[in-house]
């Protein structure tokens, strides 16, 4: 995420912070009302909530089975915690090496500059965060899905017995709101363009293009280029982000290989 051009974008640590806040502080609510046939046995606000990390399966909720009696104890269906956890890792963990990134910039960026692996191992990275991106998008998308429908209050009253006797009458009464979910998937999504869009400006810094071009680039620093008088090239291959390519430099079977 560094370059040694221009600062590193605070746009990443931004859309992290989006994405795992409004998918990890998620709780949602819907309501379903029971109407017996004897009145005093229903149930006009039956109230389910749930929350993340939408392990369904421990969600439970008591309805009326117009019987008179205690009411039956029912669970929601459904496990979708590990699409909607890992896509709350990959943002922490993206925003946390996001941060590491801006460090690097504000503090050490000589350092970063002296040659190349700085700059692959941080090209490295971020094409890694870029595919979890993609992955854990994609994932967490199916798993929303998944949680909208096992969320249903049309859904969730089939498994009330009372509802299946055509005398008693059963209805949703409140959705649950998703929209904060829905936007999760969406700051997913964005931080993955982010970081595919960033692959090309940390690869810049790589001195691959260099390499593989075999075109001369000088140093904005330094304007000769000696030898240590062995024939070998005393300096880093890599200079502020850039790469001389070694045959631009007269050096041939006894240069160093890239």
């Amino acid at each position: 995420m560094v370059t040694a051009s221009l600062p590193p974008s605070l746009l990443p640590q931004i859309f992290a912070i989006f994405a795992f806040s409004t998918c990890g502080s998620y709780s949602g609510m819907f309501k379903m009302s029971v109407e017996c046939k004897n009145r005093t046995e229903s149930d006009l606000s039956i109230e389910v909530k749930f929350e993340y990390p939408f392990r369904l399966h421990q969600v439970y909720f008591d309805a009326t089975t117009c019987k008179g009696g205690s009411a039956e104890r029912l669970f929601l269906v459904g496990d979708y915690s590990s699409s909607a956890e890992f896509f709350v890792t990959i943002a922490v963990f993206s925003f946390l090496y996001s941060m590491a990134a801006l460090a690097v910039y504000c503090f050490i960026l000589e350092k970063y500059r002296e040659n190349c692996k700085g700059a692959q191992i941080d090209f490295i990275v971020s094409a890694v965060f870029a595919f979890m991106w993609l992955v854990s998008s994609c994932a967490w998308a199916k798993g929303l899905s998944d949680v909208k429908t096992a969320t249903d209050p049309e859904r969730v009253i089939t498994l009330i017995s009372a509802c299946d006797k055509p005398e008693n009458s059963c209805r949703e009464v409140h959705d649950p709101k998703v929209s904060g979910l829905n936007t999760s998937v969406a700051f997913g999504f964005i931080n993955l363009i982010l970081w595919i869009g960033n692959l090309w400006f940390v690869f810049k810094e790589t001195g691959w293009i260099s390499a593989l071009s075999g075109t001369y680039v000088p140093s904005q620093e330094n304007n000769s280029f000696p030898n240590n008088g062995n024939g070998a090239w005393p300096w880093p291959l890599c200079n502020n982000g850039l790469m001389y390519p070694l045959r631009s430099l007269g050096f041939h079977s006894d240069a160093p290989k890239i």
